[in-house]
C-alpha cells in the first residue's frame, strides 16, 4: 500500500498528487512513468513520475481526472492509500547538454513535460519554455517551469493569457531566429499539438522527441496494448517509449488507437454518475 501525503487541485480536473514510494523515488529518472492500481479489481492507469524526492521517498504524479478510473484516484485524499504503484517503467530520458532546446507543452502534457525540463536545466542547456491551454484556468506549473527556463511563454486559445492560439505560434517564431533556434525540441501534449510541432521542425531538421500516452495495460510489453508504429516499425511504447522520435511518429494511427474504448469509458462514466446520484 502506497500512502497519499498530499492531493492538489491544479486546475479543473487536474491534481498534483504526491504519494509515499521510497523505492520508486531513489531508482527513478527523468521520462519514466509508474502504473496505478488503486484498489484490487480497479483498472490500471499508467502515469508519468512528475518529480521525485529520494532522501523523503515521495514520488510526485500529475493525474488528468477525465475517466471513471482516474477520478476514483483523485478522490483519495492525504492518508489514504493507493493499493499498487508500479516502477520506475520505460526508458529514461537522453539528456545532454544541447546548449539551446526548446520545451513545448500542451494541456496536461506541460505535467509530464516538467521533469524533462528539470533535467535539461540541470545539465545546463539553455531552455525555451512554451506552454500553453485552452483559457488561463488551465496553464499550469508556470512557477515551477519559469525559474527553469531562459525564456518563458505562455499561449492560450483564447487569448486570456499570453499569446493568443497555439503553441505553434511562438514556436514558428523561435524557429525563424537564428540567435534562439534550439538544437533539439521536447513536445508533450495532445496529438494534433504534438503532430504540428513535428511538422514545423522537420523543415528545419531539428531533432524533435515527443512522449506518447497510447493505451497502456501491463506496463511490460507483453499485451501489445501500446504498439505504436515509429517509421516502418512497431514499437511498445511502455519498454521501446515513452519517447520517440517525433518525425518518424505516425501520428494518425496514434489518434485511432487512442479512441478504441471511447464507448465503454462513456458507458462506466454514466453508471458512475447514476450511483452518485442515487447515493445522494
Amino acid at each position: 500500500m502506497f500512502e497519499v501525503l498530499s492531493n492538489e487541485v491544479l486546475a479543473e480536473n487536474l491534481h498534483k498528487m504526491v504519494v509515499s514510494a521510497p523505492r520508486i523515488a531513489k531508482a527513478r529518472k527523468a521520462g519514466q512513468f509508474v502504473i496505478v492500481r488503486l484498489a484490487q479489481g480497479e483498472e490500471r492507469i499508467p502515469l508519468t513520475i512528475g518529480d521525485a524526492d529520494a532522501a523523503a521517498g515521495t514520488i510526485t504524479l500529475f493525474i488528468q481526472a477525465i475517466g471513471a478510473s482516474t477520478r476514483r484516484i483523485v478522490q483519495t485524499q492525504p492518508g489514504g492509500f493507493i493499493r499498487d504503484v508500479a516502477g520506475p517503467l520505460g526508458k529514461e530520458t537522453h539528456i545532454t547538454n544541447w546548449g539551446r532546446v526548446a520545451c513545448i507543452g500542451g494541456g496536461v502534457g506541460t505535467a509530464v513535460l516538467f521533469p524533462l525540463v528539470k533535467a535539461l536545466h540541470e545539465a545546463g542547456n539553455q531552455i525555451t519554455t512554451i506552454i500553453g491551454g485552452r483559457s488561463e484556468r488551465y496553464i499550469i506549473l508556470e512557477n515551477e517551469l519559469s525559474p527553469l527556463s531562459e525564456e518563458f511563454l505562455v499561449t492560450t486559445e483564447d487569448g486570456s493569457r499570453g499569446f493568443k492560439g497555439f503553441v505553434t505560434g511562438p514556436l514558428s517564431e523561435l524557429l525563424a531566429d537564428p540567435e534562439k533556434a534550439p538544437k533539439a525540441v521536447f513536445a508533450v501534449g495532445p496529438v494534433p499539438m504534438m503532430k504540428a510541432v513535428a511538422n514545423l521542425t522537420r523543415e528545419k531538421g531539428i531533432e524533435t522527441i515527443v512522449s506518447l500516452n497510447p493505451i497502456m495495460i501491463d506496463g511490460t510489453g507483453m499485451c501489445g496494448g501500446c504498439r505504436v508504429q515509429i517509421g516502418n516499425e512497431t514499437k511498445f511504447a511502455c519498454v521501446d517509449g515513452p519517447e520517440f522520435d517525433a518525425h518518424l511518429v505516425d501520428f494518425d494511427g496514434l489518434s485511432d488507437r487512442l479512441t478504441s474504448y471511447r464507448k465503454e469509458e462513456a458507458t462506466c462514466l454514466a453508471a458512475e454518475c447514476k450511483l452518485g446520484r442515487e447515493e445522494a
